[in-house]
Order: C-alpha cells, then sequence, then structure tokens
C-alpha cells in the first residue's frame, strides 16, 4: 500500500504526511500503482527528488517504493539533526561568542629525568623544487639529485642553490630529528652566499650539528619521486651488457661518504608521479626522507 488516506506515503505501520514537519516538507504527487512514484524531500539544507522506474511492477514495485519511504525518513531526521546541531553553533558565531575554553590537562615534566639525550631520534624530510627547458631565464644549473648530476638533461632546475632535493630533504630529516630548525633557517635563500651553491655545504652542517650532539646515521630512507631524469638508463655510456645503469649507486655512495656511515645504512629508491600534477609532468622533482639517528658508543 503507498497511498495513504492522509495523503502522504504509508509502509506498514510507517506514515510520512505530506506537509510541513519539524524536520522538513514531504510531497507526494499522486503515488499510485499505474505511473512512476515521485517523492520529493525538502529538508533544512536541499531538495531531493526520489523516483521510481517508469513502469514498476510486482514485487520489485513495492520494494522500490518501500526504499524511497524509507530513504526519505532517514534524509529527513537526518537534516534535522544536523540542523539542531549547527543552529547553536550558528548563533554563537552571530553573537559575537568565544569560543569554548580547552580543558586538557596541563602536565608538568620533571627536566631531570629528560635531561640525557633518547638512544634513538627520527625525522621526516621533504623538498621539490620546479625544472625549466634550457634557456629559460629562470632555471639554473643542470639537475643534481644525490650528488648526481644529469649534466645532458633538457631541463634544468629552479632553485637558488644547486637544488639537489635528495640532499635537500636529508639535511631537513637530520635537523628535524634533532629538533632544529629547517634549512631555510640555516641557509636562507636570501642569502646571496648560498646562490648556486654545492648542496654539499648543506650536508657537512647537518653531519656537524648530528655529530656534535653525539649521533651518528642509524638508517636513511631516501624517496625520490619524478617523472623525469631516470634513474635507471637502459642505454647508458656506463651500462654494462645486458644490465643498466643505475644512477641511485652513485648517489648511495655520495649521501653516505658525506654523513660518513657505511652505505648500507644509506636507501635510495625512486618512483615516478604517474604523469600526475607537476612532477608527474615533468615541471618538478621531488623528494621525500626518513632518518633514524642512534647514539654514538
Amino acid at each position: 500500500p503507498v497511498g495513504s488516506p492522509h495523503g502522504g506515503v504509508s509502509i506498514g505501520e510507517c506514515t510520512l504526511p505530506c506537509g510541513e514537519s519539524p524536520l522538513g516538507t514531504v510531497h507526494s504527487p499522486g503515488l499510485a500503482w499505474g505511473g512512476r512514484a515521485e517523492l520529493t524531500l525538502l529538508t533544512n539544507s536541499r531538495k531531493r527528488i526520489l523516483k521510481t522506474p517508469s513502469r514498476p511492477c510486482g514485487a520489485s514495485r513495492a520494494m522500490t517504493l518501500a526504499a524511497l519511504a524509507i530513504g526519505g525518513a532517514l534524509l529527513l531526521a537526518s537534516g534535522g539533526f544536523r540542523a539542531q546541531i549547527e543552529a547553536p553553533r550558528r548563533r554563537a558565531a552571530l553573537s559575537g561568542a568565544s569560543r569554548v575554553p580547552c580543558t586538557a590537562t596541563k602536565r608538568d615534566y620533571d627536566p631531570a629525568a629528560w635531561s640525557e639525550e633518547p638512544p634513538q631520534r627520527i625525522g621526516h624530510g621533504f623538498d621539490i623544487h620546479r625544472m625549466t627547458p634550457k634557456g629559460d631565464p629562470e632555471g639554473g644549473g643542470p639537475v643534481v639529485v644525490g650528488g648526481v648530476v644529469f649534466e645532458d638533461f633538457e631541463l634544468r632546475i629552479v632553485a637558488h642553490s644547486d637544488g639537489d632535493v635528495a640532499y635537500h630533504s636529508i639535511v631537513d630529516a637530520i635537523f628535524g630529528a634533532l629538533t632544529l630548525p629547517d634549512i631555510g633557517a640555516f641557509f636562507p635563500d636570501t642569502d646571496p652566499r648560498w646562490k648556486g651553491a654545492p648542496s654539499d655545504v648543506f650536508m657537512d652542517e647537518a653531519w656537524k650539528q648530528m655529530d656534535a650532539r653525539g649521533y651518528r646515521i642509524g638508517n636513511l630512507d631516501v624517496t625520490l619521486i619524478a617523472e623525469a631524469p631516470r634513474m635507471i638508463v637502459k642505454d647508458h655510456p656506463k651500462s654494462e651488457p645486458g644490465k643498466p645503469f643505475d644512477h641511485k649507486v652513485g648517489m648511495v655512495e655520495n649521501i653516505a661518504s658525506l654523513l660518513g656511515c657505511p652505505p648500507n645504512r644509506v636507501n635510495v629508491k625512486a618512483r615516478t608521479h604517474e604523469k600526475v600534477d607537476a612532477v608527474g609532468e615533468k615541471r618538478a622533482i621531488s623528494c621525500h626522507v626518513v632518518a633514524i639517528l642512534e647514539r654514538k658508543p
């Protein structure tokens, strides 16, 4: 049964009367077996129209109408509940009332219990730089990643220094692990001393800060994200027969030598950005690094 004597929608004992209700308005124009059933819901936030198929038949017709009625009730109820929650907030905003003060407990700590450095520290670093075609006045030198120079690559890096995203991310990861300011605070791009500077200088400072605090590299995980340049090249002049040349091997060696750790403490992996966004369109290159520092014995 779909037509109630009150002009509403009735399924069993559940009836949604036509007209106004505290939660919204239900409109049921001529629900009958002979045509398309339509349920219009005017909630506090929006108008929704639910329709049955143009030629419903048998049990499927009854089930469809039941779903319309029950769904309408849920929509109306949710709209009213949302309105009951949002109304006090809107009234408070209009009246200029201040936010409810924080009631979280502030806990003190004993400085003596925290005086020793932890056995390990962890930090994360990220960097991204734009790339432009050769000849673009905005571009700088060749793309450099992990100390490896891609001289023959058709794009140039846009950066104040040499724009090595791997080194910059590593430095920020080490600084972060030591709770130090980021690389921009140590080497601001407004300082002409760092114009075109090799990022080895930044890596050297990161090592000094780490060493002064009594730490060394526990593990370094580098993730390069670049559509280009390619990190593994099949037809590279230095590639061996049947084995492509892997630029990441040289990057691992460079990083380990600058940070005074064995190569097996450093991992460099690379992936593309599936041609999505600036990195995927070869307009930028980025890098993530996670660094674990361990106390020196």
